[in-house]
Protein backbone atom coordinates (compact mmCIF):
# COMPACT_ATOMS: atom_id res chain seq x y z
CA UNK A 1 0.00 0.00 0.00
CA UNK A 2 1.30 3.42 -0.93
CA UNK A 3 2.48 6.11 0.98
CA UNK A 4 2.54 4.33 4.89
CA UNK A 5 4.84 6.11 6.86
CA UNK A 6 6.51 4.40 10.20
CA UNK A 7 8.86 5.36 13.11
CA UNK A 8 10.96 2.13 11.71
CA UNK A 9 11.98 -0.43 9.94
CA UNK A 10 9.13 -2.47 8.93
CA UNK A 11 9.52 -6.34 8.96
CA UNK A 12 10.53 -6.74 5.43
CA UNK A 13 13.10 -3.99 5.42
CA UNK A 14 15.23 -4.81 8.09
CA UNK A 15 15.07 -8.65 6.62
CA UNK A 16 16.23 -7.12 3.27
CA UNK A 17 18.85 -5.43 4.91
CA UNK A 18 20.77 -8.44 6.44
CA UNK A 19 23.17 -8.25 3.50
CA UNK A 20 24.53 -6.53 1.06
CA UNK A 21 21.84 -5.04 -1.47
CA UNK A 22 21.99 -1.73 -3.66
CA UNK A 23 21.16 1.18 -2.34
CA UNK A 24 21.22 4.93 -2.83
CA UNK A 25 21.56 7.51 -0.72
CA UNK A 26 20.96 11.43 -0.75
CA UNK A 27 22.90 13.90 1.24
CA UNK A 28 22.71 17.84 1.10
CA UNK A 29 25.56 18.87 -0.50
CA UNK A 30 28.33 20.79 1.79
CA UNK A 31 29.20 23.22 -1.41
CA UNK A 32 26.20 23.66 -3.31
CA UNK A 33 23.31 22.78 -0.60
CA UNK A 34 21.52 21.06 -3.11
CA UNK A 35 21.28 17.13 -3.56
CA UNK A 36 23.83 14.90 -3.64
CA UNK A 37 23.45 11.04 -4.47
CA UNK A 38 25.55 7.88 -4.09
CA UNK A 39 25.33 4.43 -5.10
CA UNK A 40 26.65 2.17 -2.06
CA UNK A 41 26.27 -2.14 -1.84
CA UNK A 42 27.94 -2.13 1.58
CA UNK A 43 24.94 -1.74 3.79
CA UNK A 44 22.81 -3.54 6.72
CA UNK A 45 20.62 -3.34 9.42
CA UNK A 46 21.71 -3.76 13.17
CA UNK A 47 18.55 -2.70 14.28
CA UNK A 48 15.14 -1.28 12.91
CA UNK A 49 15.72 2.03 13.96
CA UNK A 50 19.50 1.88 12.37
CA UNK A 51 21.40 1.54 9.54
CA UNK A 52 24.94 1.23 8.87
CA UNK A 53 27.13 1.37 5.94
CA UNK A 54 31.02 1.40 4.64
CA UNK A 55 31.62 4.52 2.29
CA UNK A 56 35.06 5.13 1.20
CA UNK A 57 36.36 7.50 3.40
CA UNK A 58 37.54 10.17 1.03
CA UNK A 59 33.59 10.71 -0.33
CA UNK A 60 32.38 13.86 -0.73
CA UNK A 61 29.47 12.44 1.31
CA UNK A 62 31.51 12.60 4.40
CA UNK A 63 31.82 16.43 4.19
CA UNK A 64 28.29 16.48 3.27
CA UNK A 65 26.57 15.04 6.84
CA UNK A 66 29.63 16.96 8.48
CA UNK A 67 27.65 19.72 7.17
CA UNK A 68 24.26 18.63 7.49
CA UNK A 69 23.62 15.37 8.80
CA UNK A 70 20.33 14.56 7.86
CA UNK A 71 19.95 11.76 4.77
CA UNK A 72 17.48 9.76 2.66
CA UNK A 73 18.18 6.04 2.03
CA UNK A 74 16.23 4.79 -1.06
CA UNK A 75 15.83 1.30 -1.57
CA UNK A 76 13.28 -1.00 -3.64
CA UNK A 77 11.93 -4.31 -1.63
CA UNK A 78 9.06 -5.83 -0.68
CA UNK A 79 7.17 -4.90 -3.96
CA UNK A 80 7.24 -1.15 -3.36
CA UNK A 81 9.72 2.14 -3.25
CA UNK A 82 10.96 3.16 0.18
CA UNK A 83 12.40 6.52 1.35
CA UNK A 84 14.08 6.17 5.08
CA UNK A 85 15.06 9.39 6.68
CA UNK A 86 17.45 9.80 9.41
CA UNK A 87 20.63 11.45 10.74
CA UNK A 88 23.79 10.50 9.81
CA UNK A 89 27.00 10.05 11.53
CA UNK A 90 30.65 8.83 11.05
CA UNK A 91 31.32 5.80 13.66
CA UNK A 92 34.89 5.08 12.41
CA UNK A 93 36.87 7.44 10.40
CA UNK A 94 38.65 4.55 8.89
CA UNK A 95 38.01 0.41 9.60
CA UNK A 96 41.05 -1.29 10.58
CA UNK A 97 40.34 -4.45 9.54
CA UNK A 98 40.00 -3.99 6.06
CA UNK A 99 42.40 -3.17 2.90
CA UNK A 100 40.31 -0.09 2.03
CA UNK A 101 40.06 3.47 2.77
CA UNK A 102 36.19 3.14 4.40
CA UNK A 103 34.69 4.86 6.81
CA UNK A 104 31.57 3.09 8.69
CA UNK A 105 28.57 5.57 8.87
CA UNK A 106 25.93 5.48 11.23
CA UNK A 107 22.13 6.63 10.18
CA UNK A 108 19.81 6.93 12.99
CA UNK A 109 16.28 6.03 11.47
CA UNK A 110 13.36 8.61 11.76
CA UNK A 111 11.05 7.76 9.75
CA UNK A 112 10.55 5.32 6.83
CA UNK A 113 8.19 6.10 3.93
CA UNK A 114 6.57 3.93 1.41
CA UNK A 115 6.88 6.36 -1.81
CA UNK A 116 5.47 4.27 -4.52
CA UNK A 117 3.28 5.68 -6.49
CA UNK A 118 -0.64 4.78 -6.18
CA UNK A 119 -2.14 1.83 -8.29
CA UNK A 120 1.96 -0.06 -8.65
CA UNK A 121 4.37 -2.34 -7.24
CA UNK A 122 7.86 -3.10 -8.20
CA UNK A 123 7.88 -6.91 -10.13
CA UNK A 124 11.80 -7.10 -9.87
CA UNK A 125 14.78 -5.69 -6.92
CA UNK A 126 17.73 -4.17 -8.44
CA UNK A 127 20.54 -6.15 -9.30
CA UNK A 128 24.13 -5.86 -9.57
CA UNK A 129 27.25 -7.90 -10.79
CA UNK A 130 30.76 -7.50 -9.72
CA UNK A 131 33.03 -6.52 -12.16
CA UNK A 132 36.75 -7.21 -10.46
CA UNK A 133 38.11 -10.27 -9.58
CA UNK A 134 35.15 -12.03 -8.07
CA UNK A 135 37.47 -14.17 -5.52
CA UNK A 136 38.82 -10.78 -4.29
CA UNK A 137 35.46 -9.13 -4.24
CA UNK A 138 33.69 -11.44 -2.21
CA UNK A 139 36.57 -11.66 -0.04
CA UNK A 140 36.47 -7.90 0.62
CA UNK A 141 32.52 -7.74 1.01
CA UNK A 142 32.57 -10.53 3.67
CA UNK A 143 35.18 -8.73 5.71
CA UNK A 144 33.15 -5.23 5.19
CA UNK A 145 29.79 -6.91 6.12
CA UNK A 146 31.32 -8.31 9.51
CA UNK A 147 32.24 -5.14 10.37
CA UNK A 148 28.86 -4.10 9.76
CA UNK A 149 27.11 -6.58 11.16
CA UNK A 150 29.23 -6.08 14.59
CA UNK A 151 28.57 -2.22 14.87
Amino acid sequence: MANQVEPMLIQPLYEYLQRERFVTVCSIDHETSGPNVSAISWVFAPEENRIVFAIDNRSRFIKNIQFNPQVVVNLIANESTYSIYGTASVKLEKIESVPLKLALIDIQIKEVRDVMFYGSKMVNEPKYEKTYDLQAAAKLDRQVMDVLKNS
